[in-house]
């Protein structure tokens, strides 16, 4: 029964939509002309179609000495569906224009040439002004003509649609933008006009509307977008989220059908997602921290799994470079997609970063920077980029070093790219090196004492080199450097102890104590560095204070016990001999004979 009722609606269904697909012709009048679009033919009359569309008009003239009245139309835009709405228009039968229809309107009316030339108020001039009038005012809109030109192209692009609404697009968003930004201003408490930061900017909207967009329209809309003047961190926003939508769903370019074989369908897809990281990497803002390392390192590691252009890879490169002090561990362990790569994490991209790195520190050192020196901050901010990224690296060193496969020239090359004066402590380059050597057992003596110069045994704290004085693992040329060097803190610690601090000569730039090199740093983290190290001084002489005495008190409790233990011959005895080396006895010298008194 109710399998009954189904095909009865069905055919109810079927016949409404006949019926209602007919309505709109002349019943009563015999069709003289039939059009076939997509294999859909359309029972029609010349002169309602002639009277309108200028290509019609021309065939059904070439086609008139030879009596056929069968007409096809090939490469129509919109389909056969674009072409019902073109034939209704030319029998008069009113249809509503929307956002939806508007673009294949204006492509199929150019097709059919159905302008002013034929007929007042044509097809083409009434969708022209729809969407001119009506679109061009909305983003919203906007956005939906762009989606459906996805498949007019290149007809809608030189008809110029995309570009109205592209620019349009940005218009409208650099509109809001700066009415967002007069919503924030407020007054001082000094009576001056500023920019409320805390408040929530409400004219980035429109992100999540083009998200729907495919990536060559979304490319044009962005590129607008910078030329309007949108501020860098909504274009960088935007990014974030497209990449978020499109590279973490199903790409929709293609339609997969049961026949098709998987590594076609693998190979589609990696072509979408190169398009959207190559385009994304080419709309990214100039300016820095426009969009976080974080989305940067990730768009990288897109771009070397898809094999993505060179150019694209030396930019995101390039681009990290100029900000790797913000980056986490996790973000430069970037693993290798290669299937010919020997290591698990791919090195080479790392050591490029690096290099990125130390060419812009060695561009800003040529540079005079006076306003370091007035700043509240222990360290200028390139000194506290250095000592971020020297700790970042030493990490990194520290994760990769326990891969067999890791090669000794890759790893000194990463920990020999930073300058000398950007470790302030190697006791991490110690546990990297330590790590490495436990996992490269095989290495030759020679090649131990080369990864073993990299490390400052100056530099390591007490604890490191505790460590470093009983491993094993380490050549004895760097033992003997680590003992060295502690007998050296621990005979400046005393010397230290009787002198006055607070008068000590300037020309003593460097400490053994804490191993940081001092003449690297800038006057101010001199100071800073000295008055650190001297605390830390005075307070191993107070232990070194309490230990001798707890010495001298062990010393009187053994002569006590010497005495009592002993007989009083041994004591006299023992009492004479010391009796011979008596400092108070001015013995007798060379041109003296006469005793002391």
């Amino acid at each position: 029964m109710d399998l009954h009722n189904k095909q009865l609606q069905l055919s109810m269904s079927k016949s409404t939509r006949q019926r209602c697909n007919n309505e709109w012709m002349y019943s009563d009048v015999p069709s003289d002309i039939t059009i076939e679009v997509d294999g859909r033919t359309f029972a029609l009359h010349k002169f309602p179609l002639v009277s309108r569309s200028g290509r019609i008009r021309k065939l059904v003239a070439e086609h008139r000495d030879s009596g056929t009245s069968r007409i096809e139309l090939l490469n129509l835009p919109g389909g056969s569906e674009s072409f019902e709405w073109a034939a209704k228009f030319c029998y008069g039968v009113n249809f509503e224009i929307t956002s939806l229809n508007v673009a294949k309107l204006c492509c199929v009316s150019d097709y059919l040439e159905m302008g002013e030339e034929y007929a007042k108020d044509n097809l083409g001039s009434r969708a022209e002004t729809y969407l001119d009038t009506i679109v061009c005012k909305s983003l919203e809109m906007c956005v939906d003509v762009l989606q459906q030109c996805e498949n007019l192209l290149p007809l809608a692009d030189e008809l110029k649609i995309v570009s109205r609404c592209t620019d349009a697009i940005a218009s409208k968003a650099c509109a809001e933008q700066i009415a967002s930004s007069f919503s924030r201003l407020e007054y001082s408490s000094s009576g001056r006009l500023q920019m409320n930061k805390q408040a929530k900017c409400e004219g980035d909207w429109w992100i999540d509307d083009l998200s729907v967009l495919r990536v060559d329209l979304y490319q044009r809309v962005m590129a607008a977008m910078k030329c309007r003047g949108v501020r860098p961190e909504s274009v960088g926003a935007s990014l974030q989220n497209y990449a978020q939508k499109v590279l973490t769903k199903k790409p929709s370019l293609w339609n997969a059908s049961a026949h098709t074989k998987a590594d076609l369908v693998v190979n589609l897809i990696e072509h979408e997602q190169r398009l959207v990281v190559e385009a994304l990497v080419s709309l990214l803002p100039v300016e820095k921290l426009s969009v976080p390392i974080s989305f940067l390192f990730g768009l990288l590691q897109r771009a070397v799994m898809l094999d993505c252009t060179i150019a694209c890879r030396l930019d995101l490169e390039r681009r990290i470079g100029a900000q790797l002090e913000m980056a986490t561990l996790d973000d430069i362990l970037i693993p290798s997609f290669r299937h010919t790569a020997d290591t698990l994490f791919d090195v080479d991209t790392v050591h490029r970063i690096l290099v990125n790195f130390s060419q812009q520190e060695d561009s800003e050192d040529d540079m005079e920077d006076i306003s370091a020196y007035e700043s509240d901050s222990p360290c200028s901010p390139t000194q506290s980029a250095l000592l971020k990224v020297a700790k970042l690296v030493d990490s990194y060193l520290a994760e990769v070093a326990a891969d067999v496969n890791l090669k000794l020239t890759k790893f000194m090359v990463i920990a020999e790219i930073l300058p000398a004066h950007a470790r302030t402590t190697h006791d991490g380059l110690y546990r990297a090196v330590d790590i490495f050597l436990k996992a490269h057992q095989g290495l030759s003596d020679l090649e131990r004492k080369k990864v073993c110069k990299l490390i400052d045994f100056q530099k390591l704290t007490q604890e490191a080199g505790a460590h470093a004085a009983q491993n094993e693992r380490l050549p004895l040329q760097s033992i003997v450097q680590v003992l060295y060097f502690e007998q050296v803190r621990l005979r400046n610690a005393l010397c230290c102890s009787y002198m006055d601090t607070e008068h000590k000569p300037m020309h003593q730039s460097w400490r053994i104590s804490s191993g940081a090199l001092s003449a690297a740093m800038s006057p101010r983290d001199n100071y800073a560095s000295l008055r650190r190290e001297n605390r830390e001084l005075k307070l191993e002489l107070t232990r070194l204070r309490m230990r001798l005495n707890d010495l001298e008190k062990d010393h009187v409790c053994m002569k006590k016990d010497m005495e009592k233990s002993s007989s009083h011959k041994f004591m006299k005895s023992f009492s004479w001999k010391i009796s011979k080396f008596s400092f108070f006895t001015r013995s007798t010298s060379r041109g003296s004979s006469s005793p002391s008194k």
